[in-house]
């Protein structure tokens, strides 16, 4: 019992700090739809991400994690995308998309 408990001390331990920095997952997830700033139409459907708030970004990515948003007939492949990011991946991605906006 008590190496099964250190074991997931120190896997949790592991996971902090493992959040991907926004710039990463841009060019990982996001840029082949979205372009390298955010400032495309993905497949010339959806609203150009940078020019969105925060809290739409978040509230949207929230959505698309949980597999409840569909916008522009889009979720399939954003629900894909996102769900293996972290909250955390997630509140940083909505705080540094914006300031790509040129």
């Amino acid at each position: 019992m008590k190496k099964s408990l250190l074991a997931i001390g120190i896997f949790g331990l592991m996971t902090l700090g493992l959040q991907a920095d926004p710039a990463t997952i841009i060019k990982t997830k996001c840029q082949v739809c979205h372009g390298a700033s955010m400032e495309k139409q993905a497949l010339g459907k959806s609203k150009i991400v940078n020019t969105l708030s925060t809290e739409k970004i978040k509230t949207d990515l929230m959505g698309y994690k949980a597999g409840k948003l569909n916008q522009y007939g889009l979720g399939a492949t954003m629900w894909g995308q996102i769900k293996p990011l972290s909250d955390a991946d997630i509140d940083a991605l909505a705080k540094y998309i914006p300031t790509l906006k040129k």
